[in-house]
């Protein structure tokens, strides 16, 4: 297993993460799988076993159901260097304050999530979305509060956009208050919108990512092919879209003929790419089985050739949108570490490439 730092801090994660949103099954989660107790136990063994530092969880997973199974699975008692990660900004009751980014649901939210974790701190705390009804200093002023508690050490978001993350990490600068260290985002070879702004931005700002769903949601794993439905789409999972059908089949089509010319799975492919590229931490990935987890975490050891990168690169180029036509018109010459030239397909600044 490799472990990269956490963007600038000083903290190193495994390449993989182990995802844990199909913890419990209740309710819409349901769709996403219905792991127990005595299952999620032998998963934990094994991801841990296979060198996985880094158990990622949320508070809205199953209501809180997933929380609770990682704190009896690890019986309140971190095995090693076990690190944990959970989020919080989606209801979490019908109550008119249980819900967003407030300093009374961030506090509240937070020592409830310790409480059935059976943990005294949480590694990483994620906004989970962005709140544009809270102030943003009321928010990064709970997580100043919470760091200085002992009850967090670490502050990250998921699922902002490049203009909420910039105001935020100016807000932090300008009070003294915790950085966001990473972002947890959707990218994948079918999903590259992340290149536009998100990943430019972790790489100017020294975010790390962590990326949520890397196979998108079992399209990527060469299981699926033309005409066919995963299972979460089966049990009425929205996540993620797919807006060009035909492009992910000729991304899945590349992602099956090279692993099979290397002799592993297109799920192995397709997160090896990941983890090529620019402020890339960790690939959070879940899964039902023994199976699923084995094979994705033998992607850490997956080492694409420049072949196998540029096939892969081509079929998923994203369109030049603006400004970026323009940009790579007229400014390619100047073009800064976190510059990603679009127009020249996987090609980035070499300093943007992590070591």
């Amino acid at each position: 297993m490799e472990y990269r730092y956490l963007g600038r801090s000083g903290l190193k994660v495994s390449t993989i993460t182990m995802g844990t949103m199909t913890f419990g099954g209740a309710g819409a989660f349901s769709a996403t799988g219905t792991t127990q107790l005595a299952e999620a136990k032998r998963l934990i063994d094994l991801c841990i076993d296979s060198g996985v530092n880094l158990i990622d969880t949320a508070n809205v997973y199953s209501a809180g159901l997933s929380e609770e199974i990682i704190g009896e699975a690890l019986g309140g008692k971190r095995k090693g260097d076990v690190l944990i990660a959970s989020k919080v900004r989606f209801p979490m009751g019908d109550g008119p304050n249980d819900q967003g980014l407030s300093r009374h649901h961030i506090v509240r939210a937070c020592e409830e999530s310790l409480k059935r974790l059976r943990t005294d701190v949480i590694d990483i705390y994620f906004l989970h979305e962005w709140d544009g009804s809270t102030p943003l200093e009321e928010t990064l002023g709970a997580l100043d509060t919470l760091v200085r508690q002992g009850k967090i050490r670490y502050v990250g978001c998921s699922n902002f956009s490049a203009w909420h993350m910039m105001k935020a990490l100016a807000i932090s600068d300008r009070n003294g208050w915790p950085r966001f260290v990473t972002q947890q985002i959707h990218y994948t070879l079918e999903a590259r919108e992340a290149e536009y702004e998100l990943v430019p931005v972790s790489v100017d700002q020294g975010l790390g990512i962590l990326v949520w769903s890397p196979i998108a949601g079992g399209f990527l794993s060469g299981k699926y092919r033309r005409g066919q439905l995963t299972s979460r789409q089966i049990g009425g999972w929205k996540e993620p879209p797919i807006r060009d059908e035909e492009r992910l089949w000729r991304i899945v089509d590349t992602l099956v003929e090279i692993g099979q010319a290397r002799g592993v799975s297109a799920a192995q492919v397709a997160l090896a790419w990941l983890l090529g590229r620019p402020a890339v931490t960790s690939l959070v990935v879940g899964g039902k089985s023994e199976e699923q987890f084995r094979d994705n975490v033998a992607a850490a050891s997956l080492k694409l050739s420049g072949e196998e990168r540029q096939r892969l690169d081509a079929v998923s180029a994203p369109p030049l949108i603006y400004p970026y036509w323009h940009q790579h018109a007229t400014a390619r010459g100047r073009f800064g570490p976190a510059d990603f030239d679009l127009g020249e397909v996987g090609q980035i600044g070499a300093s943007a490439k992590q070591e």
